[in-house]
């Protein structure tokens, strides 16, 4: 099944104990982002912290018990889209609850290599993110496996990873 408009939405506003996802690329080519990424390649940089839907829906889990997470799988250099991502979205999500860890394989042997962009949800609802070489996304399609190793995936990649604010204290992003 693809996963689009309110079906999606939904995913995000009606789990109950965790929404969590893993990011492999090192650039996201979505059209919503697109004008803001070039002010950010001229030199602008965005204040904050700001709120958004994003940053309300991880609050308002956060209050309820539940957990919006995810890891993104990097190396260095990172890539311009990166710096945008970490200074323009992921500063304000970690500060508003979002548990976002980075995996740094710089130098090292990437422990989820050919593993695939995707969430889950409670566990149970595997979501895969598919994407052109390029970052754009073509679809999102709903896993009709076992998710265990999807879990499995997420053990490692948070075993491996550091929180977010850690990794980029002393970073000029």
């Amino acid at each position: 099944m693809f996963l689009d408009g309110e079906e999606w939405q939904a995913k995000f506003r009606d789990f109950h104990s965790e929404a969590w996802r893993l990011e492999t690329l090192p650039e996201y080519r979505m059209p919503q982002e697109a004008e803001e990424f070039q002010r950010f390649l001229s030199g602008e940089r965005f204040a904050g912290p700001f709120e958004d839907y994003w940053t309300g829906l991880i609050r308002e889990h956060r209050e309820s018990g539940s957990v919006v997470g995810r890891v993104h799988v990097v190396s260095r250099p990172l890539s311009d889209y990166l710096r945008f991502e970490f200074q323009r979205y992921y500063a304000h999500s970690a500060r508003a609850g979002e548990e976002i860890r980075i995996l740094d394989v710089t130098g090292r042997e990437n422990p989820l290599e050919g593993v695939q962009d995707y969430w889950i949800f409670d566990r149970e609802t595997v979501v895969l993110m598919n994407y052109e070489s390029d970052g754009r996304q073509i679809s999102r399609e709903v896993y009709e496996g076992d998710p265990a190793p999807f879990i499995e995936y997420q053990r490692i990649a948070v075993a491996e990873s550091v929180p977010f604010l850690e990794y980029v204290s002393g970073l000029d992003i």
